[in-house]
């Protein structure tokens, strides 16, 4: 599983003109790709990270400061460049796979009790960020 965690003062998704989901900041943006061989162990890392890394100003993570978290689904980051002009996906996950595992991470980031906003899994969303620093991280549980 990969994720692009962003510092933002804030975030919103939409979907046909209307917005699905929004935070304002400071919060952290979770774009969250799943692999075709991740699991449970990687839905766990991941929770992890979102909560516990810190990296919103002064140096404290979203679960510390209760920030808000908007996670979306973004299978693109699964993408593999390295070979011609098109980007391969065959590392990506199935849809039917994907989304369970990122309704997973969602649900474990409230657990942990965070105030989690969400985009909608398999849409044409337009994402938009106000980056702050900016601050921008990639997390990978392959270790890849």
């Amino acid at each position: 599983m990969k994720a692009v965690l962003s510092r933002v003062s804030r975030a919103s998704v939409t979907v046909a003109g209307a917005v699905v989901g929004a935070i304002e900041g400071p919060g952290v943006l979770a774009l969250v790709g799943v692999h075709r061989l991740d699991s449970d162990d990687d839905v766990a890392t991941m929770v992890r990270k979102i909560a516990e890394l810190r990296l919103l100003d002064g140096e404290v993570s979203a679960q510390d400061s209760g920030a808000p978290v908007l996670v979306v689904s973004q299978f693109t980051l699964q993408g593999r460049t390295a070979k011609g002009r098109r980007p391969s996906w065959s590392e990506a996950a199935s849809a039917a796979q994907a989304e369970p595992l990122i309704d997973a991470v969602i649900a474990g980031l409230r657990e942990r009790g965070l105030a989690v906003e969400q985009g909608r899994f398999g849409a044409d969303m337009q994402v938009e960020s106000v980056n702050d620093g900016p601050f921008t991280l990639l997390v990978d549980t392959r270790g890849n």
